[in-house]
């Protein structure tokens, strides 16, 4: 009876024995699970800051178009200006103004070729109820600026539409056709 005893005590551990090593694998695969939902929730963090970071940035730092008005056009020598009134967006950082570029694409006389003008807004100035500006600054946010745009290559041509792109050099471009209608004259709104 001694025998039969001491062997249904060996059959119980083994028993334990195998619990606990169930027990110990189960908190390893949970562990390993837990250690990849946590990698795998601050890469996909990580990647959406990335993301929310590029969007603010091409969003933000961009130009706002107010409006343009042909300003100028004489005989020769041909002299054609517009007249642009605008403002950064909400959000953008202050911004110097040869950092903003604009480029007008349109078609040369006969047509045939595609033409640019460009240069950038170092001349801005803040708008003011008399039309004077401050002199060339700083572009911030929520400030009002005009700018008086050369575009002698690009001249105001009747039933014509041409490209504006304006540019901010680390941030957004902003997209806007010039309309120029059937007979453009000084005072005419082209956007």
């Amino acid at each position: 009876m001694k025998n039969q005893k001491e062997t249904k005590q060996d059959e119980l551990a083994a028993i334990g024995i195998g619990a606990m090593i169930v027990f110990i694998a189960l908190i390893l695969v949970a562990a390993v699970a837990a250690a990849v939902i946590i990698q795998t929730a601050e890469k996909l963090q990580q990647n959406a800051q990335a993301s929310g970071d590029d969007t603010q940035e091409q969003m933000s730092t961009k130009v706002t178009l107010i409006n343009i008005i042909i300003e100028a056009t004489t005989a020769a020598p041909a002299n054609h200006d517009l007249f642009v009134t605008f403002e950064l967006a909400p959000g953008s950082e202050p911004t110097q103004g040869d950092d903003i570029g604009y480029t007008v694409i349109c078609e040369n006389a006969a047509g045939t070729d595609t033409v640019f003008a460009q240069g950038d807004l170092t001349g801005a100035t803040v708008h003011t109820a008399d039309g004077a500006g401050a002199g060339a600054i700083t572009l911030n946010p929520g400030t009002t600026y005009v700018f008086v745009m050369e575009i002698d290559e690009c001249a105001p041509t009747a039933n014509n539409d041409d490209v504006l792109i304006l540019t901010v050099d680390g941030g957004g471009a902003t997209y806007e056709e010039l309309q120029y209608g059937s007979s453009p004259s000084v005072g005419d709104v082209v956007v």
